[in-house]
Parts: structure tokens; C-alpha cells; sequence
């Protein structure tokens, strides 16, 4: 391995620059301009046996050469990004009357998807690492071949009635070693290389009945390697434990529902919260913890769905979608609204950053009822627009490189810090 290499994989695949401060950047994106649709799906996801076969949520894979999305047929939808990125003419493509391409990949789940997420250290150019892991009702923990479809192991737990449950939210460990998994007032952590009924499990209710109770539906460790893990209830908190012993270290109590979404900021100081039928995420400061520190608005506050959030990779924005369509952008900085678009006709349910370029990924869609008429049966079916249900790519536009300090200042922030960090 070469020396260039070799400091790319101590730096998370990130190269550095040789002259000066060995900092990774990013390009600045502009969130005052509305970014520009690159790509368009809807078609696929709609068969005649599940015409309203909305999305529920997707995710760009750690190396951005791919995003999975989750649909309400039980599916997973691996798409790929082009070579060039889409970017072929810099004005986008209005909503076009078929897909822009079709799915690499379709992974079939035998019930309804809870949760899924991709492995951090997953490469396209090494296929042992291209995999995923979902949880499913009533079904173990799945680890799935991203490249074949196969899979790969299961991850079992059990009951007191030694009967299989299934994990309500799921991630891996900043190291990739290790599987953590929520339940029902307890996490369960597997070992990544015994698969089976092995694994360690921790109750997240104390003795005196303090602590998280209910579904634990998401969690999310600190991207600085701090040894901190946000786990979210259904009982309208959110629990910050160590990793290595899952000790509690505190509850935050203050969201309106119960908590669907937890993501840190890039250099960990801070915590982003969503819930359902909450029309704010709050922003809670790890080092004081006592207040939350601004909300920032969205159209969720009559929907049960889970609506994700996004920060971009330079940690200086959040993007955001709701039931309205749109995808508001704030500044993390100040918590004040910066822009947003229109992006769907229907509930905007994910909104997702790509890794390293500008560019960002959203899916759209909810359930659908149709009113039954025994005149007319063509009033049964449902009259879907092409922007709903549906998953686009957008471009946003950069700043020239003479303007692009304020995203390379964040990036050095934020790097130097997850040095001290690791020190």
C-alpha cells in the first residue's frame, strides 16, 4: 500500500491535500439557488397489484457510488449514480414521463422494512465490504450482498419465550465491528463476525424505572469517535450512552412525539432530534444539555411517517422535507431558515447529501386511499402525478474556488477537532 493510500484510509477514504494544512474540502454548495433535478424514478415502484407503492426512506452508500431506497412493498432498491454524476447539461431536466434508468439491484424483505443502513466502511472496489443490514417485522437482523442480492448472514435475537423479535432500528459502530440494535426498552449489540444468537443485551430501563422506556426506533453514533451513542424512544426521548458499556449518561426530554430520527453534527458537539407529528427538530448541545438550543421548523406535525433529515458533509447546513413537499434548508450556525424548493407534490419523507459531491437524493410518497365507486370503476384507481412517490437527484450549484474558504474553514474546524479527539 502506497504512502498516498495510506493515508486516505486514516483519514476515512478522504484524501488530503500535500501543501499546507492536511485538511480534507469539499466544494461549497449554494443554498441560495435552488438546485437543478438530475435524475427521476417513479415507474418502477408502481405495479398493478401496489399501484400506491410509496417510499419510505433512502440512503447514499458511505463511498456515494450508490443509494439503497426503501419502498412500502417490502423492497430495497440499490440505484446507482453515473460516472458523470448526471450533470450533462447544468440546467436539469424538467419531470420526465419515464425513469431516468432502473435499479441495479432489488432486494425482496418478507414483511414491512423497520430500518436498514449501509456498512461505514463500504467500498464499490472491494466487494467483501458492499453490504447492508435491514431489520424487518417479525424476521432477524438481514446482512445482504449489495453487489449479488444474496445474503449474506442473519443476526438472531430472542424473547423470553425464545421466540424470534425482530430490531426496531439498527446501525453500526463507528469501527464496523460491532451491530447495535434497538428493541422494545433494550439494545442489542452483535458481534459482525459471529453471526447467530450470540450477542450482549443491555436494558435501557433502570431498577428504579428511570431511563428510556418504550420502542427504541433509531440511534446514531458520534462521527468523532467520542464513544457516544444517541438511541431514540418512541416515549418521546432521546438516551446518550457509551459505547463500550452502554451506560446511561443522560435523557433529553422535550420532543412532542416520539423520536423517528437522531443524527450528530460533524464535529459532535451537537444533536438533531425529529419525531412524529413534531413539526420541529431540536438541536441540543452534548456539553449542556439542559436546553435545547434553537428548533427548526418542518411540515410534519400531521403525519405518523418517519421524515429524515440531512446535514451536508462541510456540517454548516440541514436539509430537510415535510408533508408540504418541500426541502427546507437551515444554517446550523445560526438556526435561521436559508432556502427551500419544491421537490415533490406529495410528503417528502428523506432527504439525503451525497458524500463528497453536490448533490443530494430525496424520495417522496404516502399512503393512499382510494374511495370505492360502484358506477365507475375507473374512479378506483389512483390518478398518481410522476412527482409523487418517487425518488430524484439533484444538483446543487458550487461556489468558484476563490469563494470556496467558508466551507474549507468548517472542514478544518471540524477535522482539527476529530484529531484532538483521537489523540
Amino acid at each position: 500500500m502506497g504512502e498516498e493510500e495510506a493515508v486516505a484510509d486514516e483519514n476515512g477514504g478522504l484524501k488530503v491535500e500535500e501543501s499546507g494544512d492536511q485538511s480534507p474540502s469539499w466544494p461549497s454548495m449554494r443554498f441560495d439557488v435552488s438546485p437543478y433535478r438530475t435524475h427521476h424514478f417513479f415507474k418502477q415502484f408502481r405495479t398493478a397489484r401496489n399501484p400506491n407503492n410509496f417510499l419510505k426512506g433512502l440512503k447514499w452508500s458511505p463511498d456515494g457510488s450508490c443509494f439503497l431506497a426503501s419502498s412500502e412493498d417490502n423492497t430495497l432498491s440499490l440505484f446507482y449514480l453515473p460516472q458523470d454524476g448526471g450533470d450533462t447539461n447544468g440546467y436539469g431536466v424538467p419531470i420526465p414521463e419515464a425513469d431516468s434508468y432502473g435499479a441495479s439491484l432489488l432486494v425482496n424483505e418478507g414483511e414491512s422494512v423497520y430500518d436498514f443502513c449501509w456498512y461505514p466502511y463500504m467500498s464499490v472496489s472491494d466487494p467483501l465490504t458492499c453490504v447492508f443490514a435491514t431489520s424487518t417485522r417479525d424476521h432477524p437482523i438481514h446482512l445482504w450482498d449489495s453487489t449479488s442480492g444474496e445474503l449474506r448472514c442473519t443476526y438472531r435475537a430472542y424473547d423470553a419465550m425464545d421466540e424470534i423479535t425482530a430490531a426496531f432500528s439498527v446501525g453500526f459502530n463507528p469501527g464496523g465491528t460491532k451491530i447495535f440494535a434497538g428493541y422494545n426498552s433494550s439494545i442489542r449489540v452483535f458481534d459482525l463476525h459471529r453471526p447467530g444468537r450470540d450477542f450482549g443485551q443491555y436494558s435501557t430501563l433502570q431498577k428504579n424505572k428511570e431511563g428510556q422506556a418504550g420502542i427504541l426506533s433509531t440511534l446514531a453514533f458520534s462521527p468523532t469517535n467520542s464513544g457516544m451513542l444517541a438511541v431514540g424512544s418512541y416515549g418521546q426521548t432521546t438516551g446518550i450512552y457509551r459505547e463500550d458499556n452502554m451506560e446511561l449518561l443522560y435523557v433529553l426530554h422535550g420532543q412532542e412525539g416520539g423520536v423517528t430520527h437522531v443524527q450528530f453534527s460533524k464535529d459532535g458537539n451537537y444533536l438533531y432530534t425529529g419525531g412524529r407529528k413534531d413539526p420541529y427538530i431540536l438541536c441540543w448541545d452534548m456539553r449542556k444539555s439542559v436546553e435545547t438550543v434553537y428548533k427548526l421548523y418542518r411540515a410534519t406535525e400531521n403525519t405518523n411517517q418517519r421524515v429524515f433529515f440531512d446535514i451536508e458533509p462541510c456540517g454548516r447546513h440541514l436539509g430537510t422535507g415535510g408533508q408540504d413537499g418541500l426541502v427546507h434548508m437551515y444554517d446550523l450556525q445560526t438556526g435561521n431558515w436559508v432556502s427551500g424548493y419544491q421537490a415533490a407534490s406529495d410528503t417528502v419523507n428523506a432527504f439525503s447529501f451525497h458524500p463528497y459531491l453536490p448533490m443530494a437524493a430525496t424520495s417522496s410518497g404516502h399512503r393512499r386511499f382510494a374511495i370505492p365507486d360502484d358506477d365507475d370503476e375507473d374512479k378506483n384507481d389512483l390518478q398518481l402525478k410522476a412527482d409523487e412517490n418517487c425518488v430524484s437527484l439533484w444538483s446543487f450549484y458550487v461556489t468558484s474556488e476563490e469563494n470556496n474558504n467558508t466551507c474549507d474553514e468548517d472542514t478544518d474546524v471540524i477535522y482539527n477537532m476529530s484529531q484532538e479527539m483521537k489523540k
